[in-house]
């Protein structure tokens, strides 16, 4: 799971499993919209012009719903345990928040149960990760970052 870079540091990127990246919606939503508004008008040119609000409408709460989808489709969680550093990086929707701290003042917590998020703890501060790893395989990604954070516990920088 884990990923060596250079300077003997590891890496996490734990990502959402999107099946279509933002740009691939967006097109996905313009054919769409270009395929309801066009079969609304021909409705309309016959006489049956009504369709085209329902049309309107349908195009619209589709956006809506393409839009915060996308959004959050590029989300991602980076940990980065390096030579007596730990890194966490969390990008959700136009959020990036990245803390940077030395790491014998970390530690991580995990209780087990399949709802709950792995807790990486320093001071003053709890920073939940784990969102886009299937509870299934949260346990050996919490194992991993406990020896991970040992062993750049002892390293000196």
């Amino acid at each position: 799971m884990a990923h060596r870079t250079d300077t003997d540091s590891q890496e996490w990127l734990l990502k959402r499993n999107c099946s279509l990246s933002p740009a691939h919606l967006a097109l996905w939503f313009g054919c769409l919209a270009f395929l309801s508004l066009g079969i609304s008008l021909v409705f309309a040119a016959i006489g049956a012009w009504m369709v085209v609000p329902f049309a309107i409408i349908e195009v619209t709460v589709l956006g809506v719903a393409f839009f915060v989808f996308g959004r959050h489709a590029a989300d991602y969680e980076r940990i980065v345990a390096g030579p007596g550093k730990i890194l966490v990086e969390t990008s959700l929707g136009a959020r990036l928040d990245r803390v940077e701290q030395q790491a014998p003042w970390f530690r991580v917590e995990y209780s087990g149960k399949p709802r709950d998020l792995i807790q990486v703890v320093g001071p003053g501060q709890t920073l939940p990760v784990g969102r886009f790893v299937p509870s299934s395989i949260r346990s050996r990604l919490a194992m991993e970052l406990r020896r991970a954070f040992a062993a750049t516990a002892f390293t000196v920088v």
